[in-house]
């Protein structure tokens, strides 16, 4: 989304002229949707000219965007490929600032037993262990499981660390009988995602 899309979305929402100053304090301070997602109510009230009716009401529109990504945690999951993947993280990991990397625990029948955050690393960089990354699969006796780590950037091309990481993981799997069945890297918003299956960069 470039500036002139979001200026107008904003205006919009806040009902304010799109070339007003509420609307230019906003883009000064969050230039793009990224950190925009990331602001909180109390961060945007203190921009001079927005206050708190109107850092609510924006407030309360983000959370809305947020929750209309986020899957219904009262349906029973399955993954079954990329795209359920991306599905599943794309509310938590679209809007990041620096990198995430989360392990996704499945059943014999690829139903989704847990996910968390393994790693949280720099804007490019990521530091993550095989131990901390299979602790959690072990013990709650996953059968099989799938990587997935954000890149701010937006673009979701594999670094060559990627690739390495992701190699030697599927090692470690192979020794204590757990399956890794892929990588997803997610771009920034609008960035897609990348799949190292089908990449065959597994």
């Amino acid at each position: 989304m470039n500036t002139e899309e979001m200026r107008s979305l904003l205006a919009g929402c806040l009902r304010e002229s799109s070339n007003g100053y509420v609307v230019d304090a906003l883009l000064e301070n969050y230039p793009n949707v990224s950190e925009l997602m990331n602001a909180n109510e109390k961060e945007i009230s203190s921009i001079k000219g927005i206050g708190v009716v109107k850092a609510k009401q924006l407030s309360a529109i983000l959370e809305f965007v947020r929750k209309v990504y986020t899957p219904d945690k009262n349906k029973r999951i399955f993954i079954k490929s990329p795209q359920d993947v991306f599905n599943l993280v794309r509310a938590d990991m679209e809007f990041l600032q620096v990198e995430h990397f989360d392990v996704i625990g499945l059943s014999t029948k690829n139903h989704l037993i847990f996910k968390e955050n393994i790693s949280i690393g720099s804007l490019n960089a990521t530091i993550v262990h095989p131990r901390e990354v299979f602790k959690g699969l072990i013990r709650r006796s996953c059968a099989a499981c799938i990587f997935v780590h954000n890149h701010p950037s937006s673009d979701p091309l594999p670094s060559d660390e990627d690739i390495l990481l992701t190699k030697k993981l599927v090692e470690c799997g192979k020794l204590i009988d757990i399956e890794v069945l892929d990588h997803v890297i997610v771009g920034a918003i609008g960035g897609g995602y990348i799949s190292l299956k089908e990449e065959g960069k597994m």
